[in-house]
């Protein structure tokens, strides 16, 4: 078997894989193999100058082991023949025949290639899909299952859109292209590699807006959270490094341009862009436009936003079904609980006094 470097060379190259992974994966299954057709024996493989050796290794005894056990055990006598310096306890090895393998064991040997081979394929897939978690990805759909779960090509794998990570109204078809976000990914020996798509994170918007934005790309505009409610409406905070950039501005684009396409992209959703600030009063206050917030109290220990709002401002700081105040409350990470103002009472004493008698 001469020149075996360079078979596993030109696999390597036509499967894109490390020349030395797939010279180990070879060597596994020779070892693999040789112990299914000639029993469990111990086995070193040598891949040198082009060339393969194999060695099966023993161990010099004295008693019965080398009767009942053959393949693993020399009696000091055999072993002298190999060696005329070795001793009882000694380990020899002595070069083995591929051939001995016969037929079935060479076709055994290209079966466990290839099954190792296959394992390689699915780390490198594996290794390149982690870096590419919650990030977007884009393939054609090729299955739309009975449970609604959309099935997309994912560069020779298969992810799902699991129908609860899809937008609400949004159907697929065979042959789309789909965008979504990269949300899981687990690698099992026995039924490969798993995917799971979301149109419906939060993340998935602010790589929209990372991939609409190239400020935003660029670091000087920052993201610093999201909340949606997937396909009716959603928030998000921003912020600028450069004082001479709006933020708001930018993100939404000349004529809302930006914004606009990232809505369609997410079945029409709407999308509001309100700018961050460190101070949780101002933070929360700007969470709740179009709302007016007249003042803004927080209990850090509960974890509890009190705001006041003048009663013509309060359905406004709700919303429609209560979604308003729902996705302020997940942007901000606070319980907002709204407040009418008091009255002010006037202090009539001194009038009272007037009237003493």
């Amino acid at each position: 078997m001469d020149k075996v470097l360079d078979l596993l060379s030109l696999v390597a190259n036509e499967k894109g894989l490390d020349f030395d992974e797939v010279k180990e994966a070879f060597k596994r299954s020779i070892i693999k193999t040789a112990k299914k057709v000639l029993g469990d024996i111990d086995v070193d493989v040598e891949l040198e100058d082009g060339e393969l050796k194999i060695y099966q290794n023993f161990t010099v005894v004295n008693d019965d082991r080398a009767l009942n056990e053959p393949e693993k055990y020399l009696y000091l006598d055999e072993a002298r023949e190999f060696d005329p310096n070795a001793q009882i306890g000694d380990r020899l090895r002595a070069e083995l025949d591929l051939s001995k393998l016969g037929r079935s064991g060479a076709m055994a040997l290209q079966r466990e290639f290839e099954r190792e081979i296959t394992r390689l394929l699915e780390n490198e897939i594996y290794r390149k899909l982690i870096s590419k978690l919650n990030t977007i990805v884009s393939g054609e759909v090729i299955k739309v299952d009975s449970d609604e779960n959309t099935w997309v090509e994912l560069e020779g794998v298969r992810g799902v859109l699991p129908r609860r990570n899809r937008i609400k109204g949004e159907k697929f078809e065979v042959g789309d292209v789909l965008k979504a976000l990269l949300k899981y990914v687990h690698f099992d020996n026995k039924k490969g590699i798993t995917i799971e798509l979301s149109r419906t994170s939060p993340k998935f918007l602010e790589k929209l807006i990372e991939a609409a934005v190239p400020e935003v790309r660029d670091g000087i505009i920052k993201i610093h959270g999201s909340a949606r409610i997937p396909g009716v409406r959603s928030k998000v905070a921003v912020s600028s490094l450069n004082p001479r950039i709006d933020p708001i501005g930018t993100i939404i684009g000349k004529n809302g341009v930006r914004i606009n396409a990232i809505s369609n992209e997410l079945n029409g959703e709407n999308i509001d862009v309100i700018e961050y600030s460190e101070k949780p009063e101002i933070f929360v206050a700007r969470a709740l436009s179009p709302a007016i917030v007249k003042n803004v109290r927080i209990d850090e220990k509960n974890g509890v936003a009190y705001v006041e709002v003048d009663p013509n401002e309060k359905a406004k700081a709700i919303g429609k079904n209560g979604v308003n105040i729902t996705l302020a409350s997940m942007l901000t990470k606070y319980k907002i609980e709204l407040q009418e103002p008091k009255e002010k009472t006037k202090d009539t004493s001194k009038l009272e006094n007037l009237f003493k008698i």
